[in-house]
């Protein structure tokens, strides 16, 4: 019976949002339950959603990307859920030291799903209360 909860527990998806908001430089963190991040899978880099899935009514949110449990970024230019390792020259998940050095690096696809752990979005429209009211305390400014 306990190795059931243990199970249960490890299944459980729970998502933290970071949302930046480009008016005033500074970006919120929300943590979301395992039933509410579950409307957010099957969504990908670059797309929009209602910020009423998350608890922010009247905002409008562009996904900019992500990590999974690992560590490893999301990236827009890799179709799909799983990891692969790719040929990096720069961008998202590898910052070469020196002109033209390039590297095998891990990286998730830019569709969300239950692997992920962190999507950073990005305000698109403003509700009517501040997000500051709303998501409690800052997170950095």
């Amino acid at each position: 019976m306990q190795d059931h909860n243990v199970i249960e527990e490890i299944l459980m998806v729970n998502f933290r949002v970071v949302v930046s908001d480009p008016k005033d430089g500074k970006a919120y963190q929300l943590e979301l339950d395992d039933k509410t991040s579950r409307k957010l899978f099957g969504l990908g880099i670059g797309d929009t959603f209602d910020g009423s899935i998350i608890g922010l009514d009247g905002y409008r949110l562009l996904i900019t990307g992500g990590t999974d449990r690992d560590g490893f970024p999301q990236r827009r230019d890799l179709p799909g859920t799983g990891k692969k390792r790719i040929l990096l020259a720069g961008g998202v998940g590898y910052r070469p030291k020196e002109r033209g050095k390039r590297v095998r690096k891990m990286i998730r696809g830019r569709v969300i799903s239950e692997e992920i752990s962190q999507i950073n979005t990005k305000i698109v429209s403003y509700g009517s209360k501040p997000l500051a009211e709303i998501a409690g305390k800052e997170d950095s400014g």
